[in-house]
């Protein structure tokens, strides 16, 4: 029987990583729920146990039932019948799976009914329903606005939809808009206070994943005469209310198992979160750096599976007497395909573990006054996840897409077909560096770092890791890298142009994104044996990248902007 969690050790690595014994202590608050809760851990290793146990039951329902009915779901697809979303059947039969498992909620206190787990094994989980079933992934993934309530929803809010979310109730976040995708500063949906003091949402929201969801949280303008992110709050929308109409499922290229709808609100009732005018400017960012963390999961989850889809028909499909997997030219596409996946992984739990230790703090210091230490480490991690949050996001949906790519390329024509389930990968990879906003959006986010010094701060960090002998000169290698980074951002920034600073921008951040992970993949190595060629390869490879990119940087001049721009005599030729 195949179980997607102990068929790869990689992810019990990550599950054991070092800095897992001060989250799990954090998170646990010195273990106090032990005599609340019989299934509250009493030490640090019972956690673990619990993680454990709770992964290898994920790990078998993926590999039992929802990677099973990955190809019948995408295939079939929702159905929209008298105003309300029926799945495929096998995307009931997984969902109910998960919810019988009572896995819904992990992240959640026990005192709503969650696990209390931290975020590294929910992500986990994540990647693993990724590579299983991506359609369905989001359907699972989104739970995850949850967290958004237990931050800043009120008590009663928290008790009413957190308790219905870890009894497997599903949750959709109503942002986008048919005149605002990623301009959210645009979104028009009029929230309204009537003289009841009771809130009403009226108009229309659009590519809205999960738009059948049991509970949505909806950003609209509460403010009348606003146009800008300062008349936008957040509300909930509890669907039993029957106040929205599903206009229709859209037709889509991948993910074809989740509905993603567009909606009609009609005086539909909902429930402020939170303060107004705060909708934008703190709670959907705050949504949405959850949202990226989630895509993240899912990207490698998609990359970990084309890569086992292809190496599976490698060793299988013979020309000219032996298996293809013997020809250098596929077995370096292959390698390169897994490294990409150890590499954005490794960042994938990385990011986590910096989320989990700063929301931790936070959580903390609700209850009580942090010391002068405590909040310094808050402060920290906080800055390191807001930095790596759109790095792992561009990084590892831009991988996803070339893993998929390169796994059709694998199996040749036969990959174009819908016989092998690459074909369905390929499209579902496409919209992970576009949702949750697009890797054009999460340089914007990350190049910040750059201009801040904040990536140089982890960079240099990674450089003072102690690491074991037969690793430095890895790290050697990564430190002319830097030099390279230090050079190239401080000559883009020399340029004083805004334009250019944009346009090298995402060559920047690679630049700095590669370095990030080759220094984890170092530190997986240091770890355990395994990585070691990981990180040979993956560094060998960014040295030639990051050196083209260099290059380029090196040579360009604001001038060169000219020679992009397009002009209508260009377009009427």
């Amino acid at each position: 029987m195949e179980n997607f969690f102990s068929d790869n050790p990689a992810l019990k690595h990550h599950l054991t990583h070092p800095l897992m014994k001060h989250i799990i202590d954090l998170k646990e608050r010195n273990y106090v729920e032990k005599d609340q809760y019989d299934y509250a851990p009493v030490d640090f290793e019972d956690a673990m146990d619990s993680y454990e146990k709770v992964m290898e039951i994920i790990g078998e329902i993926c590999g039992e039932v929802l990677a099973p009915n990955a190809e019948a779901n995408d295939h079939e697809g929702p159905q929209l019948i008298n105003n309300e979303v029926i799945y495929a059947k096998g995307t009931q039969e997984s969902y109910q799976k998960l919810v019988d498992a009572g896995v819904y909620g992990m992240a959640m206190p026990r005192r709503y009914g969650g696990l209390n787990f931290s975020i590294v094994p929910y992500v986990m989980a994540a990647e693993m329903v990724s590579r299983a079933d991506a359609g369905f992934s989001n359907i699972w993934g989104l739970q995850d606005c949850a967290e958004t309530i237990l931050e800043f929803g009120d008590e009663a809010q928290k008790e009413k939809f957190i308790t219905r979310v870890c009894k497997g109730e599903t949750m959709a976040m109503d942002l986008t808009e048919p005149d605002a995708g990623s301009d959210l500063q645009a979104v028009q949906l009029k929230a309204t206070l009537n003289e009841n003091g009771e809130w009403r949402l009226n108009g229309v929201k659009r590519f809205i994943t999960n738009g059948d969801a049991h509970i949505a949280l909806v950003l609209a303008r509460s403010e009348e005469g606003t146009k800008d992110a300062r008349g936008l709050s957040l509300f909930i929308y509890d669907r039993n209310d029957k106040a929205v109409k599903i206009r229709r499922i859209e037709n889509k290229l991948g993910i074809k198992g989740s509905p993603t709808c567009e909606l009609v609100f009609e005086d539909a009732p909902a429930v402020l979160v939170g303060s107004r005018k705060m909708g934008l400017i703190k709670y959907v960012m705050s949504l949405m750096n959850g949202a990226r963390l989630g895509v993240g999961a899912q990207s490698v989850g998609i990359a970990d599976a084309a890569y086992r889809e292809a190496i599976k028909y490698a060793q299988e499909r013979e020309q000219f007497g032996r298996p293809i997997i013997q020809f250098p030219a596929v077995y370096e596409m292959l390698t390169i395909m897994r490294i990409k996946t150890e590499a954005t992984r490794a960042l994938l739990y990385e990011t986590s573990r910096a989320v989990d230790i700063y929301k931790a703090w936070d959580a903390i210091s609700e209850e009580r006054k942090l010391e002068k230490e405590e909040r310094e480490e808050q402060k920290k991690y906080s800055k390191k996840a807001d930095i790596l949050t759109p790095i792992l996001k561009l990084m590892s949906s831009e991988y996803c897409n070339q893993n998929t790519y390169d796994a059709i390329q694998v199996f040749g024509g036969t990959g174009y077909m819908k016989d092998f389930p690459v074909e369905r990968l390929y499209r579902d990879a496409r919209i992970t560096s576009i949702y949750e906003g697009t890797s054009q959006l999460q340089v914007v986010a990350a190049i910040k770092g750059v201009g801040s010094g904040l990536i140089s701060n982890i960079i240099k960090e990674y450089e003072e890791t102690p690491i074991p002998e037969e690793l430095i000169r890895l790290r050697e290698r990564l430190m002319t890298l830097t030099q390279q980074y230090d050079e190239v951002s401080g000559y883009a920034q020399a340029l004083q142009n805004t334009d250019a600073w944009d346009f090298l921008g995402r060559r920047i951040v690679e630049i700095a994104g590669n370095i990030i992970m080759g220094y984890l993949l170092i530190f997986d190595a240091a770890r355990n044996d395994y990585f070691v060629n990981s990180a040979e390869i993956f560094i060998k490879k960014i040295e030639s990248e990051n050196s083209d990119k260099s290059a380029y940087i090196l040579n360009f001049k604001v001038n060169d902007l000219a020679l992009y721009q397009i002009n209508d005599q260009e377009i009427t030729q």
